[in-house]
């Protein structure tokens, strides 16, 4: 069964592409036709390429392993952070911090100073300084939480990345190649898809497109999450289980060896009788 259907993706705006002579020519597999000078994307293609990227993020969320979804487009920004939190996952909606990936250490220290700021504010140290030191110290905290706040539970890198308008999340893209993490991506018709692992052609500057693309892939992880849940909690289950047999086998193991060992005691011999 497809995640998605044509008519829905039709009537989300998605098979409008950009206009011919923005057009990146590597794109040519995934564009139907040219209509008033603006290219049109096949959505029988975007199904096909939904449901496969649907596919292995639905498998990654089943092992237990992060996606980090960027968009930072004015277009994208409140839809990647509604469909992110849907499924508890780190997202980048504001500038892409240059080394997010590549340079993690930097960040993670970033991530850490958030929380030692935090603890500042409640342990009373801010009681001891001046009012502009803290003043100071809240508006760089309020920055770093606008740029990292997203990521902050992230502890490692992400196992993938989805990112809506590979052109303009160009840097996002580069880090992500570099470090070997595999790219999801909305691609537009003036994109290179080449370097794209998991391409979604489709508009990427509609609202309603990339909501509909992104509620496709998010019901897909949401079903992984399941299905881990659901592993999990049998395994516990089972685990209980041997747990509450163990003692009692032991138990009769015991038994069991006592008996052997007395039926293998030799007999006490008995003493001949003196003449």
């Amino acid at each position: 069964m497809a995640r998605t259907d044509f008519e829905q993706l039709l009537q989300a705006g998605c098979h409008f592409g950009h206009l011919k002579r923005k057009w990146n020519p590597a794109m040519a597999p995934y564009i139907f036709m040219e209509r008033n000078g603006i290219h049109i994307i096949d959505l029988n293609k975007t199904v096909v390429k939904v449901d496969e990227a649907a596919d292995v993020l639905k498998n990654l969320a089943k092992q237990g392993r992060r996606i980090l979804f960027v968009g930072t487009k004015r277009q994208a920004k409140d839809v990647v952070a509604e469909r992110a939190k849907e499924v508890s996952m780190p997202y980048i909606t504001e500038r892409w911090a240059g080394g997010m990936l590549t340079n993690n250490v930097t960040i993670r220290k970033a991530i850490k100073k958030m929380g030692q700021i935090d603890k500042m504010m409640t342990d009373g140290t801010f009681d001891h300084i001046s009012k502009r030191e803290r003043l100071q110290i809240q508006r760089k905290r309020a920055k770093l939480e606008l740029n990292l706040g997203s990521i902050s539970d992230m502890r490692s890198l992400p196992a993938a990345l989805f990112v809506v308008d590979v052109k303009k999340e160009e840097i996002a893209v580069k880090e992500a190649i570099r470090m070997g993490i595999p790219v999801f991506g909305i691609v537009d018709t003036d994109s290179n898809p080449n370097n794209i692992d998991y391409v979604i052609p489709a508009n990427d500057d509609a609202t309603s497109s990339i909501d509909a693309i992104l509620a496709a892939v998010v019901a897909a992880i949401k079903e992984g999450l399941e299905e881990r849940k659901i592993e999990r909690a049998d395994e516990e289950a089972q685990h209980a289980q041997e747990g509450a047999e163990a003692p009692a086998e032991r138990k009769g193991r015991a038994r069991i060896s006592k008996k052997a060992k007395a039926e293998e005691a030799p007999k006490a011999e008995e003493k001949p009788a003196e003449e």
